[in-house]
């Protein structure tokens, strides 16, 4: 008996990578580590904010190579992606990233204005061997309301047309006066639906950092809600959630392992 088989036995659904984690600035052996352990679980690994520009060239290579070695992709933050815009030097940041291998870049326009049109920007990086996520919403501009989710679902479709391969919903690293969640923490499911009725839960991956974030998108949509800004030391936990082996998604009828023998369709809470 190996745990793929129990889990198999006890009705534990195969539904492959959903979760994007982050690295804040980890040691190259904790995140060597992680990626040993449950690489196989991650749609990519995000580079998250400017920290990797900053630490020792030499462990951010180690970092990408280990990533490389579990066949998991890699994935800049968006702020350098602004950043570098904003200074007029997007084409030596893009250069940067191919040399060092990553595979896709976010880009969005959280605390700047970009003035180079989409499909530039995503001609500009696929040239170089990249592909690229747009993020939707304003870091500094609190909740979500109607109207600007009426304005960034056109801003969404604009660079889903220009060759962005995801959207990412904005929630920073707290999940409280940002996006989709009021100033106590609570997500919007009304809104969170109205991204997922324009772009599909295919093309749509919603920020989670924390537990509560986490736990909400998953009861609210089911296990294939995409996540992404989850620790790498809460992974695990997550993806147990994800498929009803946590002692708070055992009871959710969307979440629950199947009885063996019930034909496996991904349930799906809505």
């Amino acid at each position: 008996m190996r745990t793929g088989d129990f889990l198999d036995r006890i009705g534990v659904q195969s539904i492959g990578r959903l979760t994007s984690p982050f690295d804040p600035g980890y040691d190259p052996l904790t995140v060597g580590s992680h990626l040993e352990q449950s690489g196989h679980l991650m749609t990519d690994l995000k580079l998250s904010m400017a920290c990797w520009l900053i630490a020792n060239e030499s462990a951010t290579r180690e970092k990408l190579a280990a990533a490389a070695r579990h066949n998991v992709p890699t994935l800049t933050g968006g702020g350098p992606f602004e950043i570098a815009a904003a200074q007029g030097h997007l084409p030596a940041y893009l250069d940067l990233c191919a040399e060092l291998g990553i595979s896709r870049i976010e880009c969005g326009e959280g605390f700047t204005d970009l003035e180079i049109d989409a499909s530039e920007i995503v001609a500009m990086a696929v040239a170089r061997g990249l592909e690229v996520q747009y993020e939707l919403g304003k870091k500094h501009g609190g909740a979500f309301s109607d109207h600007i989710v009426d304005e960034l679902i056109g801003e969404g479709h604009r660079w889903l047309d220009a060759g962005a391969l995801q959207i990412v919903v904005e929630a920073r690293e707290d999940a409280e006066r940002v996006g989709l969640f009021d100033v106590e923490g609570h997500m919007n499911p009304a809104l969170a639906d109205r991204f997922v009725e324009a772009f599909g839960l295919e093309k749509v991956t919603f920020e989670a950092p924390n537990k509560a974030s986490q736990f909400a998108f998953m009861d609210h949509f089911g296990p294939m809600v995409r996540l992404s800004n989850v620790r790498l030391e809460e992974l695990l936990r997550v993806e147990i959630y994800r498929r009803g082996l946590h002692s708070d998604a055992f009871g959710k009828a969307n979440l629950r392992p199947l009885p063996k023998g019930t034909p496996q369709t991904i349930q799906s809470a809505r």
